[in-house]
């Protein structure tokens, strides 16, 4: 019963979605409807690791990067199938997220912030020093479209649909692991790592499933940005926008499948408000950041059903 809800849920989500797109005008905001279901397809997964489990990473840029980076090299330079490239940019990523993780998962807290925080900036920098191979700080230009079953999702349109299909997928996946044995091994992990040992859960082995579970989804994303904008540069993979995701999982809300939705769409969305503010631009979203985190700690999606319950209770009180 639970499953069935859960297809409808991510049903009525992507119907929701997909009738919007076809209503909004011009490609521009197709386009940026498509880099937030990239950014959620990220977010979703992170918030896995950190808002589930507990552990923070300032490193899955890099993830986003390397999956971006070898379907793009693949399919240009060596002529690939685009759906090879998804894998081995899959493939790589989850090795290199074992490698990273198994050592960097004994860590807790800050240290493991630091430890993901230098493995992204040493990726960031391959990505701008292996210019025979990247491109470099110029970029990776003339990645072909994705094409899957004769189809080939050219236009940023069509596009739109292939994406946004992808997310409502993530989406159903994600929900299922938080209502799983797993996801409920990761709260136990999050709340009390010694008492879930204590009660059997075997938690390095999870906090590094769950670990590489998030890079693939930042893998995956990664993939879908080089063949829906069919140019990447090493800009779009740097320290700061590990903070951007990071900051994407708190804003929606730790802990919160739905929550990493509105995070991910209000952080994607709000800075291209705020461009007419011009040089006052990063000064406003930092205030708004503050807001947030002041008055609704816990998330929006949380802090609006809170001010919603609280509003309830007062007009019966009256």
């Amino acid at each position: 019963m639970v499953r069935y809800q859960r297809w409808l849920q991510a049903g009525a989500f992507y119907f929701l979605v997909a009738i919007t797109g076809s209503l909004l005008p011009g490609t521009y905001y197709v386009t940026l409807l498509n880099l937030i279901g990239l950014h959620i397809i990220i977010v979703l997964g992170l918030n896995l690791l950190m808002g589930y489990a507990g552990q923070i990473s300032l490193g899955h840029a890099a993830f986003f990067g390397l999956g971006a980076y070898t379907s793009a090299i693949l399919t240009t330079t060596y002529k690939v199938d685009p759906v090879l490239g998804l894998l081995a940019g899959l493939l790589l990523s989850g090795l290199v997220a074992v490698v990273v993780g198994i050592p960097a998962l004994k860590l807790k807290g800050y240290y493991l912030a630091m430890a993901t925080l230098g493995f992204g900036i040493i990726v960031a920098i391959a990505f701008q020093q292996m210019d025979w191979l990247t491109g470099g700080p110029s970029g990776f230009m003339g990645i072909p479209p994705f094409r899957l079953l004769g189809w080939s999702f050219k236009t940023p349109t069509t596009g739109f649909f292939f994406v946004w299909t992808v997310v409502g997928l993530i989406l159903f996946l994600s929900l299922n692991i938080v209502d799983s044995r797993i996801g409920r091994a990761l709260r136990a992990i999050h709340d009390s790592e010694t008492a879930a040992l204590a009660m059997g859960v075997d938690a390095q082995r999870l906090k590094l499933l769950i670990f590489v579970v998030s890079a693939l989804y930042a893998s995956l994303a990664g993939s879908l940005l080089a063949h829906t904008t069919n140019f990447i540069a090493p800009s779009s993979f740097g320290f700061m926008f590990s903070i951007k995701l990071v900051t994407m999982v708190v804003v929606g809300g730790m802990a919160s499948i739905w929550g990493s939705l509105l995070g991910a769409a209000v952080l994607t969305i709000l800075p291209e408000l705020l461009a007419v503010f011009h040089d006052l631009e990063v000064v406003i979203f930092g205030l708004i950041l503050m807001v947030v985190m002041i008055f609704l700690p816990r998330g929006l999606v949380r802090g609006l059903l809170d001010l919603w319950e609280f509003r309830q209770r007062k007009q019966q009180g009256r």
